[in-house]
């Protein structure tokens, strides 16, 4: 193949504690290389599977030095590393070594023939947004924090409802009894937020979904709002209430806090094979359309 591309030097980045990820990530790194490109591995990654023969850079150094990232795993690796790159505007390519695979969008066993193709610059970019949060207590912050799909915040499994009170841009939109809200992007949309019932949101929407989790009134329903918006929770009933981003890092709050959320000024580069389908995409990851009288009339992407 020849290479006539705008990156240099791509780094790999692997699911962490995955049984068998060494060899597909070395055999990758060697394709990589021979075409003539620079390989870096992610610090964690090098060290989990023994890498030796490439640089081992932190998500910092990987954001300053490369050029674009190639993570094999599943969601939860793009999300995090997305997380931690999005200030450096790495682009994202994602081979699904997972369950799901949303956003990890090549196959496992293509990633040798398609990743050479995108690295070569054959590819469809694609801007995911993030949310970045802050936790106030006292008008003061106290946490802070980006999310790739969602801020959650719920109540613990043993406890009751919590109640909140939710004000948007300002003005006072409800008090709501629940189990939790679910704060999501359009990535988010189809994870937490999806099985809350929220609405799918297409990734060019760029709204933000609101999802009440387990609502006492059956009329607090999903919204969407503009990216724009300023949300703010406040816990105003409740005990053991808790506020997670991406599910990943986690925080007890008390009762008065508020949850400040709005869309990041950061976002996530991904690029995708040229073709690629996001409601192809839908139809293999909820099964839609798997009657097979139906699959055989549906036209071809």
């Amino acid at each position: 193949m020849q290479i006539n591309s705008q990156f240099k030097t791509v780094a790999l980045v692997g699911r962490s504690q995955t049984q068998g990820i060494g060899e597909p990530l070395l055999a990758l790194a060697r394709c990589i290389s021979k075409l003539g490109f620079d390989v870096v591995f992610e610090a964690q990654t090098a060290e989990e599977i023994g890498v030796t023969d490439y640089p081992a850079l932190r998500p910092a150094e990987i954001g300053a030095r490369a050029d674009v990232a190639v993570v094999l795993g599943g969601d939860g690796t793009m999300l995090g590393i997305g997380r931690q790159l999005a200030p450096y505007r790495t682009p994202l390519i994602g081979i699904n070594h997972g369950r799901l695979g949303f956003i990890t969008d090549i196959p496992f066993s293509d990633m040798q023939e398609v990743v050479p193709q995108l690295l070569a610059g054959s590819f469809e970019r694609e801007e995911r947004m993030l949310l970045e949060a802050r936790i106030m207590r006292d008008r003061e912050p106290i946490y802070h924090a980006l999310a790739f799909n969602d801020v959650v915040v719920n109540r613990s499994g043993f406890s009751g409802m919590a109640e909140l009170r939710v004000h948007v841009d300002g003005r006072f939109m409800y008090n709501q009894r629940s189990d939790g809200l679910i704060v999501a992007t359009p990535t988010g949309s189809t994870a937490y937020a999806l099985s809350s019932s929220g609405p799918i949101l297409h990734p060019r929407l760029q709204g933000i979904v609101l999802v009440p989790i387990a609502p006492h009134a059956l009329s607090n329903r999903p919204i969407v709002l503009p990216d724009d918006s300023n949300v703010g929770i406040q816990i105003v009933a409740g005990r053991d209430v808790n506020v997670n981003f991406d599910m990943q890092s986690f925080t007890a709050l008390q009762l008065g806090d508020v949850i400040e959320v709005r869309r990041s000024l950061h976002t996530v580069p991904v690029l995708h094979p040229v073709g690629y389908s996001y409601y192809a995409t839908l139809r293999k990851k909820l099964h839609w359309n798997e009657h097979p009288a139906l699959q055989n009339d549906a036209p071809e992407d």
